[in-house]
């Protein structure tokens, strides 16, 4: 674990204007990887001890979190994030929190997966941060409740020690553990306020599950695909492309900027094994003005792997769902997709199953990561 340590200390009161002006963070090399915790892929805050201030279930917001320094309520400031109230000493003569007082919150993973790297964003919480943090995970099968969950039997391993943090800032700490987790919980030391969660790392699926599904979308991110680069980002991450369901509006899939050069643009997936695809949905959902005028789709067998054409350069239509069945199937571990010249797609979907060594090599990766 390694924290970001130009973020701790204290933060400045609002002044005015915009409310972010004075926010920290910095370029936290973990990022590239999905967020598990992430609304769309089923995550939750699932119990928290206190929240008496801001609900809990604010940590997990897809958007940045908001500040209007005139919004109050009935209980006091209303912010954008979870916030308990102040803890207490046990008497006037002891008037202040013990040294292991500590709030907490229960978040369930939208997918199991290797943690490699945690923000705990403190925006907009200046004078009522968390002296420190701490997170811990657990990994437990099916739908555990949070009784279950705080059994005295579960066992919690440290992703990040307690460790002092910044307000409104970005703090950020790197990963080390090679275990595959289903649960987090996140402690503040000994009270105050976190605006949002963000856990990044690799999904790591059920090996049976997969199994007894047969046919499934190979590039979900769900079922253990992952982005592994992609030629441009600027309107909107290449990893929106594998993400659960329809896009429901432009920015809910992968737009590129405007070309001014001969160039194309592409992402490169790595799949949760090696597969046998069948069928290739592209789609273009709210993507109008701006979709992707052609699109070709490429795999590879293996890191070491010649590239080779499944579906040729094919011209796409906007806002809408592309089908394509292959005359064979076609084994692969990594795909990639080229759009001509620029422009975006919403979703990629490729459908088929795991080849038998594919499975073989999936139950001895979760095996490993103690599965």
């Amino acid at each position: 674990m390694n924290a970001i340590p130009s973020f701790t200390g204290d933060a400045s009161p609002y002044g005015g204007g915009d409310p972010y002006a004075d926010y920290r963070t910095a370029d936290f090399p973990f990022t590239q990887y999905a967020d598990l915790a992430d609304r769309r892929l089923g995550a939750g805050v699932i119990a928290a001890n206190d929240e008496f201030f801001a609900e809990r279930e604010n940590l997990l917001k897809p958007d940045a979190a908001e500040f209007d320094p005139e919004d109050f309520g009935h209980k006091g400031k209303i912010m954008d994030g979870w916030e308990t109230r102040r803890r207490r000493g046990v008497s006037a003569a002891v008037p202040h929190p013990t040294d292991d007082d500590h709030d907490w919150a229960l978040v369930r993973l939208g997918a199991p997966g290797v943690v490699r790297g945690i923000v705990v964003d403190t925006a907009h919480f200046r004078g009522n941060y968390p002296q420190a943090v701490s997170v811990e995970a657990t990994s437990v099968a099916g739908s555990p409740s949070p009784d279950e969950l705080l059994a005295d039997d579960v066992k919690w391993v440290t992703l990040v020690p307690r460790t002092a943090v910044g307000g409104h800032a970005a703090n950020g700490f790197a990963v080390d553990v090679e275990q595959r987790f289903t649960h987090l919980r996140v402690n503040q030391h000994p009270d105050g306020g976190i605006a949002r969660l963000r856990v990044y790392g690799e999904v790591a699926p059920d090996p049976k599950w997969l199994a007894v599904l047969g046919t499934f979308d190979l590039a979900a991110l769900e079922n253990g695909a992952q982005v592994e680069d992609a030629s441009d980002r600027f309107y909107s991450p290449a990893t929106n492309t594998i993400q659960p369901g329809r896009s429901r509006k432009m920015d809910d899939g992968w737009e590129t900027r405007r070309r001014r050069d001969k160039g194309n643009d592409w992402i490169r997936y790595r799949l949760a094994a090696q597969s046998e695809i069948r069928a290739v949905e592209i789609d273009t959902a709210y993507l109008k003005g701006n979709s992707a005028g052609w699109a070709a789709l490429s795999v590879r067998d293996g890191e070491s792997g010649e590239w080779r054409e499944i579906l040729p350069r094919t011209r796409l239509q906007p806002d809408t769902n592309h089908r394509f069945v292959l005359d064979a199937p076609a084994v692969a571990t990594h795909v990639r997709i080229d759009i001509f010249p620029d422009g975006g797609i919403s979703r990629l979907r490729l459908f088929g199953s795991l080849t038998s060594d594919g499975a073989a090599r999936l139950n001895a990766r979760h095996q490993e990561l103690g599965g």
